[in-house]
């Protein structure tokens, strides 16, 4: 799939920078995203990538930046403030309550309530079978505990409720980390149909295989600054790698300033 960007990316984060007690975490960084995108986030731990990204997230305040959703500045305070712009975070830890099935943990805090006043359980899993069949039409689990469901299941639990909810702005962090091969696939399934739905990935990674795989741009950061966004297509892992490492893009002199 080509990516359009001739025209106003959904997101554009400018210039941003956030200091903690002095230390620049994210310095003078900037990155976009275009519908049907897969931007991956790669460095090493520390480099600031997870920062800047919470900035989007309305986690962390920036000291310094803009952000623009479809062209338009916006001020992101909090998270209520994100999910309003139809931007949803997916944490590794994917924030599943484990004792609850699928479809309560799609409309945790957001119940469907019938005309009488209860929560509509019947109403939630049918919702839930629709988002389901549209993203994952294997899913078959839905009577049972998350807990219950494997690493790929639970992704897509966590998918479901974020698309369900109109995200256009998709911040998932490592989202195959821990998971096996099949399930690594359902995974990358996954985001292939959200990219063909229009919805625009930010993928927070540190595994460039996953990155080369999954993503259509790459930006790499070190040390809190931006070594540079590249084109998937036209480099290679260990032009990744060396960027990771060295902080210098592919063709440019590892000594130089």
């Amino acid at each position: 799939m080509t990516i359009d960007r001739s025209g106003t990316p959904l997101v554009e984060m400018r210039n941003m920078s956030i200091s903690f007690g002095g230390i620049n975490a994210v310095d003078d960084v900037s990155v976009d995203l275009y519908p049907g995108e897969v931007v991956g986030l790669l460095g090493h731990n520390g480099a600031g990538k997870s920062t800047l990204i919470k900035m989007l997230s309305g986690a962390y305040k920036p000291s310094g930046g803009q952000i623009f959703v479809d062209g338009n500045p916006v001020q992101i305070h909090s998270p209520r403030d994100a999910r309003e712009l139809n931007i949803e975070t997916i944490y590794q830890t994917l924030a599943l309550a484990d004792n609850l099935d699928a479809a309560s943990n799609l409309f945790l805090g957001r119940e469907l309530i019938s005309p009488l006043g209860f929560v509509d359980d019947a109403a939630m899993e049918a919702e839930t079978r629709k988002i389901m069949g549209r993203l994952n039409p294997n899913f078959r689990k839905f009577a049972a505990p998350v807990s219950a469901l494997s690493g790929g299941q639970r992704q897509s639990v966590a998918i479901a409720r974020a698309v369900y909810f109109n995200a256009r702005i998709l911040i998932m962090d490592e989202p195959t980390a821990a998971l096996g091969p099949h399930e690594t696939q359902m995974v990358a399934e996954l985001i292939q149909q959200l990219k063909a739905e229009g919805i625009g990935i930010f993928l927070i990674d540190h595994d460039v295989h996953a990155v080369m795989e999954l993503c259509d741009r790459a930006s790499v950061m070190k040390n809190g600054k931006l070594v540079g966004t590249v084109d998937i297509p036209d480099v290679t892992d260990d032009d990744l790698l060396s960027m990771i490492i060295l902080g210098k893009k592919p063709g440019e002199d590892a000594n130089a300033d």
